[in-house]
Formats: structure tokens, C-alpha cells, sequence
């Protein structure tokens, strides 16, 4: 395929029909990290029949020992998969349409992504670029994985800036000309998913215009006048962040053993991701909290003081200021405000605070939830505090990127932990 964009058309890979989607279609891997019941019951959905849930490793059991174990299963399964469970083939794009708790249909074309147009380092100008800071320790697990595989199922989903409805509105404007490749039930309350193919050479000329378009430098320029530079962003990370990052760390390792000419189509150069655009009502944009383990409600509200005179944040009781946060524990909760935060955003400031929290209390630790029910159902225990962060303006993720570079780590989620982009489709990374 003539490549002519940093999303094109791909090889797209899925199990033969009589597959379920609910046992098939997989929640990511970084979902539910403190929760092993979860992960039990996924298992128990995918009822020993083939699943992505057997191609990945949930990050709720990294600090188990059978860590080597896992990964020669997960390839040994990926191995088996490519030839004899993913029967049928898509050239060209997946139109996808997910329908949300609210009811919205989320709509998305998967392709594959150029990974010589990513870059996840801080400061980064290139034509795909992170929303949130990569934390490079994350790596490594995900490239164990990577490193070996002969298939990629990313959960990553991209975000393009696309108020003139481009890129895949104008396709499923069309669907009902678009073969049908799956439809049903994704497991767990994952709700409704539908996938079409598209294959039509006019459909796909009409998405690289499109792409051509958003990656433009005049496009770019007039949505964003006050930008420090005039290098396009075409495609922000919405999700997936790390995933995305560990493919083109996998990429810059193995690129060094090629020629230049086996470089360019390298099927390792790509990666699979889901498109969506911003501006869309169904692409809801969720907060992600903070919460503290093996600690109390009255030893982080104490430190949370101490911590904001000491770097006058003020952090006061009420609402009263623009960056807020609600503190919960097992029998207590209280709004606060800062006065004179420390960061732009309040996640920045609220991360400030926890890492100060975790260097004065190592035997404490932090995780990232995004669902505030959930927050609340950790919280009703001894030992857990939540830190609960108000809701995202999602127009400030292209806005923060552009002016002011990444976003802090686990700032925003795509909706709700179930309705993140689950495993689906598949694409070989070897030759």
C-alpha cells in the first residue's frame, strides 16, 4: 500500500465470525490495576475460548513472579491465533461505532499509525504527538510483551482536532454500503460495539484527503494563531499513551537492524489505532483521580495542609477557587480549593502534592482510577484516601498540547474505565 499519510490503510486482522464479541473483545490492560476480581471475571467471560484477553498482560498482576511465564504464553497464544483463529481480513480501514452509558454513539476508523511521526519525548513537534507526560518506567513490562509478538491488538485511540467533520463522519454517513464485520456485546458491561469494513478505494482516497487536510500547515495555523511554532500536530494520543510509546520503542530497537529500504515497510514501523475526533459530543472526556493506599483520611488531609503553606498553594476548605478537588475517606469528605496553585492544571498541582505525600510516607502508595464510583467503593475501606478531581474542559487537551506541550500523567480518560477502547482488531508486526 502507497503510504501518503501518518494514518493509512492496513491489513486488519479478525477471528472468524462465530467468535462472541464478549468473549473475544478484551478491556486494556491498564484498566482495573488494584482490582484482581475484575481480571477473575474476564477470565471466566472469555471462557477458555479465544480471547485477547490471552494476547496481553493486565497490569494488576505485574508484581506477581510468573512474569516470564505469562509473556512465552502470550506469544505461544498469538502464535496459535494468527493461524488459526483470525480467519478473516479487512484491506483498508475498520469504521467503528460505540454506543456510550449515555446512550451517544462514539464513532472511530482504525488504521494504522506511521511511527516515524510520533514522538513521546517531552517538547515533542512531531506530526503525531502524546497528551500526557510518558513515564518511561512503564515501558518495560509492554515490551517484554512486544518484544517476541508476531501480533499487535493496541487499546490505543487517537484524537483529531476535526470540527469540520473530515475524517470519519462522512463514513458512516455511509455504512449502509460498508460490509459488515462484527456486532454484539463487549464483556463486562463493555455495552454495544459494531465494526464495518472499509475497503473502497474511493472511501480510502477520501480519508487520506481528509488526513492531508488536518496535518496541514495552514489547517494548523488557523486553529491555533498563538502557537509557539508553526510545526502541524495532526493526530493527539487520547488514550493509550504508554502502549503507543512501547511501539515505537520496539520500532527504534529493531529499526537498527534494518536497511534503509527494509525501514520503510517494515511491518513494525505501524501501529494500530483507533481515530476519533475531538470535537464530537460522544467523545466524553472523564477525569482521572488519585488514590492513596495504606494511609488515613486524617494523615493526607494533615500533610495536604502542611504541603500547601509550605509551597503556598493555599489549599482552603470549599470551592471557592478555580482548581478544586474533594478528599474522601472511609467516614469522611470535604471540598477543597487551592488559591494559588502550584501548576496550570489542578491535576498538576493535586500530582505535586501526592509526590511530596509518597516521599514523606513510603510505606503509602498511589494509584489511578478513573471512575469515581470506583474511587468511592476503595474508599469505603480502611487505608485508602481519594483525591477527586473536578471534570475536563475536553477542548483544552489540543489547546494544552499545542501551548504548552504535554499534559501532567493520567490527566483525562475517554469516558468511562468500560468504555475505553477495547482488544479487536489484530495486524502482524513480523514479516
Amino acid at each position: 500500500m502507497e503510504k501518503t499519510s501518518c494514518f493509512m490503510p492496513a491489513h486488519i486482522l479478525l477471528p472468524e465470525a462465530s467468535v462472541p464479541l464478549g468473549q473475544w473483545g478484551c478491556i486494556a490492560c491498564d484498566q482495573f490495576t488494584s482490582d484482581r476480581d475484575y481480571w477473575a471475571s474476564a477470565e471466566a467471560a472469555a471462557a477458555g475460548g479465544p480471547s485477547t484477553l490471552r494476547m496481553i498482560l493486565p497490569e494488576v498482576y505485574l508484581g506477581d513472579k510468573d512474569q516470564q511465564a505469562r509473556v512465552d504464553e502470550i506469544h505461544r497464544t498469538m502464535e496459535e491465533y494468527s493461524r488459526s483463529v483470525l480467519t478473516r481480513a479487512v484491506d483498508g480501514f475498520v469504521y467503528v461505532e460505540r454506543t456510550l452509558q449515555s446512550g451517544r454513539i462514539r464513532q472511530g476508523l482504525v488504521g494504522r499509525v506511521d511511527l516515524e511521526a510520533y514522538n513521546y519525548h517531552l517538547g515533542s513537534l512531531s506530526l503525531i504527538r502524546p497528551s500526557e507526560h510518558t513515564v518511561e518506567e512503564r515501558i518495560p513490562p509492554r515490551m517484554a510483551v512486544r518484544r517476541g509478538a508476531c501480533l499487535e491488538t493496541p487499546h490505543v485511540m487517537m484524537l483529531a482536532d476535526d470540527p469540520d467533520q473530515l475524517l470519519i463522519e462522512p463514513i458512516g454517513r455511509q455504512k449502509d454500503r460498508l460490509r459488515p464485520l462484527y456486532e454484539g456485546e463487549l464483556m463486562l458491561g463493555g455495552g454495544p460495539v459494531a465494526g464495518w469494513a472499509v475497503e473502497d478505494p474511493a472511501l480510502i482516497r477520501q480519508i487520506e484527503e481528509a488526513m492531508a487536510v488536518l496535518s496541514s500547515q495552514e489547517t494548523f495555523l488557523a486553529k491555533y494563531p498563538a502557537a509557539p511554532n508553526d510545526r502541524p500536530l495532526a493526530l493527539a494520543v487520547g488514550d493509550g499513551n504508554h502502549s503507543l510509546a512501547t511501539a515505537k520503542a520496539y520500532w527504534e530497537e529493531i529499526k537498527k537492524t534494518l536497511t534503509p529500504q527494509q525501514r520503510e515497510n517494515h511491518p513494525a514501523r505501524w501501529c494500530l489505532a483507533e481515530v476519533c475526533n475531538v470535537r464530537s459530543d460522544a467523545v466524553e472526556i472523564e477525569p482521572i483521580h488519585r488514590v492513596l493506599f495504606n494511609t488515613s483520611y486524617e494523615t493526607v488531609l494533615l500533610n495536604l495542609v502542611t504541603w500547601s503553606d509550605e509551597n503556598m498553594a493555599g489549599v482552603r476548605f470549599g470551592e471557592n477557587f478555580e482548581q478544586k478537588l474533594r478528599l474522601t475517606g472511609p467516614q469522611d469528605e470535604c471540598a477543597l480549593s487551592f488559591e494559588n496553585p502550584t501548576a496550570p492544571l489542578g491535576v498538576g498541582t493535586v500530582d505535586e502534592f501526592v509526590e511530596y505525600f509518597l516521599e514523606n510516607h513510603p510505606e503509602a502508595r498511589v494509584d489511578y482510577v478513573h471512575d469515581e464510583a470506583a474511587v468511592r467503593s476503595f474508599c469505603a475501606k480502611e487505608g485508602a484516601v481519594g483525591l477527586l478531581l473536578p471534570p475536563m474542559k475536553k477542548g483544552d487537551i489540543f489547546r494544552g498540547v499545542v501551548l504548552g506541550g504535554v499534559l501532567p500523567r493520567k490527566t483525562f480518560s475517554m469516558g468511562h474505565a468500560e468504555e475505553k477502547r477495547y482488544y479487536m482488531e489484530c495486524r502482524r508486526i513480523t514479516e
